[in-house]
């Protein structure tokens, strides 16, 4: 008798249940060790002074601990902001968050089946989640759906380069998968496009972050819930013979400021597809942006 083949499995793949309890056990963690997430929330956030239009309704994708979500409420005190994580843990965090002047409102749920109605979003807000749902394209197809037309989509995402100096050093160790793999700007743009996203605009940025010695970076990235996810990672423990083969490995790296890791950061922008036809005056007080004025700003902002 014959049976359906079997599939083997990717072991660079992201292990989604793996990344949903990862994240739920980080939460009281998290914000002290998320210091590279940090930075680049407040990079990603600081592109929302290019746009002058106050959406109604914002969606913080990933939101984790809430910290962005309580930002864009600040930004946006009128708009309903809604917190969307996978994990209950964190959500809980943000409703530690929310006041009756003040409330920000928590979504359970998967970023790749969003329990929200078509075209009800004006801003779908994303820092550092995507990488944790690869492939890409079911996420941002779910955003674009959920954006009301000419909505905006901020995006951010780590990229292939990122950690690759433990990477390598866990490489002379064996084959195993011990370092998550991420999507790089060309791809991400090309699911941007496949979403039917206008006209994205993509950059990347490279930081460097140094730490005393091998533990402490896999202890922040514990603390985080970034550690190991792929489907492929061993599922013993590292024997202290390979522990100890990979931090000299790394130790090989060490410079005056100390073990050097670098984070690949992507950042996106995209519209969702405008109305065909826009009957009547404009709404008092609205200002659209197209995304040639948007790149142009952008250049000059990082100039």
């Amino acid at each position: 008798m014959t049976g359906k083949p079997v599939i083997p499995l990717d072991p660079q793949a992201l292990d989604a249940a793996a990344v949903a309890r990862s994240f739920d056990r980080a939460s009281r963690t998290y914000e002290p060790a998320a210091r590279m997430q940090q930075q680049v929330r407040d990079e990603l956030l600081s592109r929302l002074n290019l746009l002058r239009e106050r959406p109604a309704r914002v969606l913080d994708l990933g939101a984790g601990t809430g910290l962005g979500t309580l930002r864009l409420k600040q930004a946006f005190p009128r708009a309903q902001v809604l917190a969307l994580d996978s994990a209950p843990a964190m959500l809980a965090q943000v409703r530690r968050r929310s006041w009756p002047w003040r409330r920000l409102h928590t979504v359970a749920a998967d970023a790749r089946s969003l329990p929200l109605a078509d075209a009800s979003v004006d801003l779908v807000f994303s820092s550092l989640m995507l990488q944790w749902c690869q492939p890409p394209d079911r996420v941002l197809a779910e955003a674009m759906r959920v954006l009301r037309p000419g909505g905006l989509l901020l995006l951010s995402s780590f990229g292939p380069d990122t950690l690759r100096e433990l990477r390598e050093a866990w490489a002379t160790v064996d084959d195993r998968v011990h370092v998550n793999r991420f999507v790089d700007m060309h791809d991400l743009g090309a699911a941007l496009q496949r979403a039917g996203a206008v006209e994205p605009v993509l950059d990347v940025d490279r930081v460097r972050l140094y730490y005393p010695d091998a533990l402490s970076l896999m202890r922040e990235l514990k603390a985080i819930g970034a550690h190991n996810v792929n489907a492929g990672r061993s599922r013993g423990l590292t024997g202290r013979q390979g522990w100890q083969r990979m931090v000299q490995a790394y130790e090989a790296l060490r410079t005056p400021q100390g073990l050097p890791a670098t984070w690949e950061v992507v950042y996106g922008v995209a519209w969702a597809p405008a109305a065909p036809v826009r009957r009547g005056p404009a709404v008092a007080g609205e200002s659209v942006v197209s995304a040639e004025q948007f790149a142009a700003g952008l250049r000059q902002k990082r100039r």
